[in-house]
């Protein structure tokens, strides 16, 4: 990566703006992309990201660990022996670090994991994993064996890499478990403080992750409705809450074959349990808007907003015609009173690119059975001997299932007839299909009993609802929490945790370079950090031996422009424990 600066007049004066680049190739050319604007890079700016930084982690560069003692030291130096050893990871491990003592969860563990006869620290252990899965997603096998030597969190944690090992790392799982929810409690407090995130709308979805492997030993591991499109691997589901802006709040992991909707009634009242219930919002999808969930919700006095399933439609349909309010450029809304009374309001919703959306989806398809089952009408016509009609069918129960989307606008009959095959196939159209997707097509109904907002702000509500869904594919594109490889039931529910504190962390690093006016992207970030490295520099001396010195190297002009706008100083230099001395005489 690279800087660029645009350059432009305004009112008299010359304002230089600045951005980071990155060559991408696309078929045979290279184009510049941009990864972030960086603003003018002013003293201002520097100064307001500074003190974003103390607020987040503080001064870590002022340290012990990073004050070696030997800055006022003049030493003849050899040149002909310097050399140097040992480059490892820094940039994105000490960011990692950072981010974890920001969120508070080093003095959370060790107050709550109490210290016994282990050589290591189990706070140490669980932020070894955090910082890996955030990091460098992998097993505890690989970060033990690999991961861990390639990076300086030996130094930045005090912890010699023959102290990490796999049994160590599993041990540091099961401690952690036991304190789930006060770690969650812990986090929305915390979270709160540093960016005043708003608890009171709150999103929830629920996903599905996999196994590989039997799971025989986890009675979580069930086969049922794969989001992950793998119907033939047990699965646990993993109900997720979220604030508005896309901070996760909390989750449950539930059987592999729980309804979403069965699933409602337990979160709502155990994140209630932790973060309270004053003027909570609750906003689900229709997986969740079952008739017992509503009457439920509105009874007990919670308030939500509720997707709909889409043939709820049918019972507005002569609501469609006039009266709709144009919110944004593509989206229309109207808000229509609840039948018989009921103290709901319904919000219908409209948007054009998704007609066209469904539209294209119903044609593709509709032309897929069409080709397929003229080609089947050919060859029952052109067949010179009897054929196996149960077979026939199964190959049109294969058609409409592959393209269920249309398969119900076609009447499909197989009908006995007097031809060397013994049957014939006859296909019509069906109009009410085709009226009923005129109808449905890019609308939906939202419900909700929170009178006080207008249809606008009720419809953005629910889109937020996207924020939950961008959590699941953060944590399953960006920190392999699936496939799940542990066997055991308590082990699986400890990677989903370590795999939750990570996704904490990224957040709070996305709202972190939102402030900064870096974007939102922590992997660019983090993949950039990680080329800035710890080096050993052995210095042969002509009166004290070898002299060892573990310096971070200088970031590039991208990185340092990256580090300045986050408001991050990095250290030069790393303590080393002992400094080695050559027995060989000079």
């Amino acid at each position: 990566m690279y800087l660029r600066y645009t350059t432009r007049k305004k009112d008299g004066k010359v304002h230089r703006t600045w951005r980071l680049v990155r060559s991408v190739r696309i078929g045979r050319r290279v184009i510049q992309q941009t990864v972030t604007h960086l603003g003018e890079l002013d003293e201002a700016g520097r100064l307001r990201a500074r003190a974003l930084a103390r607020a987040l982690i503080g001064e870590p560069e002022q340290a012990d660990l990073f004050d070696d003692g030997t800055r006022d030291q003049t030493i003849g130096v050899r040149l002909k022996g310097v050399r140097v050893e040992n480059g490892r990871q820094f940039g994105n491990v000490y960011l990692a670090l950072a981010l974890w003592r920001a969120c508070q969860l080093d003095e959370f563990v060790s107050a709550h994991i109490p210290a016994g006869k282990e050589e290591v620290p189990w706070e140490k252990m669980v932020a070894v994993l955090v910082a890996a899965r955030l990091c460098e997603p992998s097993s505890e096998l690989h970060i033990a064996e690999d991961w861990y030597r390639r990076t300086a969190l030996s130094d930045l944690l005090q912890l010699n890499e023959a102290l990490v090992n796999k049994d160590r790392l599993y041990r540091a799982l099961d401690r952690l478990l036991p304190h789930k929810a006060a770690l969650e409690a812990h986090l929305s407090k915390r979270v709160g403080e540093l960016f005043a995130v708003d608890n009171e709308v709150l999103l929830y979805d629920v996903t599905s992750i996999y196994f590989e492997g039997e799971a025989a030993a986890n009675a979580q591991a069930q086969r049922g409705y794969s989001r992950d499109h793998r119907p033939d691997c047990k699965q646990v589901c993993i109900a997720l809450v979220v604030t508005f802006d896309g901070f996760p709040l909390g989750y449950e992991v539930f059987p592999g074959n729980t309804h979403d909707s069965t699933t409602v009634q337990t979160i709502v009242e155990t994140m209630e349990a932790r973060h309270g219930t004053v003027g909570k919002v609750w906003i689900m999808d229709r997986g969740m808007a079952s008739a017992e969930n509503v009457t439920w919700l509105r009874e007990s006095g919670r308030r939500y907003i509720l997707g709909t399933p889409k043939s709820a439609l049918r019972k507005w349909a002569p609501a469609q015609k006039t009266h709709w309010r144009e919110i944004r450029e593509d989206i229309e809304v109207k808000l229509c009173a609840a039948p018989e009374g009921a103290p709901e309001t319904f919000i219908l919703c409209r948007s054009k690119d998704r007609i066209e959306k469904e539209k294209a989806m119903h044609a593709r398809f509709s032309a897929r059975i069409e080709q397929a089952l003229a080609k089947l009408q050919r060859r029952i016509a052109q067949a010179k001997k009897l054929l196996n009609r149960d077979a026939i069918n199964r190959q049109i129960g294969r058609l409409l299932q592959r393209n269920q989307r249309a398969a119900a606008r076609f009447a499909i009959e197989l009908k006995d007839a007097d031809t060397p095959a013994g049957c014939t196939l006859k296909v019509s159209i069906r109009e009410d299909f085709d009226q009923w997707a005129a109808l449905s097509e890019g609308a939906y109904v939202l419900r909700s009993n929170v009178t006080e907002w207008c249809d606008e702000n009720l419809w953005k509500a629910y889109i937020q609802l996207t924020q939950a869904e961008a959590a699941f594919r953060i944590q399953k594109d960006q920190l392999a929490i699936r496939p799940i490889w542990h066997q055991r039931e308590d082990r699986v529910q400890a990677h989903i945790l370590v795999c939750f504190l990570a996704f904490v962390l990224w957040k709070t690093l996305e709202l972190w370079q939102e402030r900064a006016g870096l974007g939102n992207s922590p992997r660019t970030l983090l993949e950039e950090l990680a080329r800035i490295q710890a080096h050993d520099v052995i210095l042969p001396t002509h009166t004290h031996g070898e002299i060892r010195l573990r310096c971070v190297t200088q970031p590039d002009a991208a990185q340092a422009a990256l580090l300045d706008r986050l408001g991050v100083v990095l250290p030069k230099r790393i303590r080393v424990p002992e400094i080695a001395v050559a027995t060989a005489a000079v």
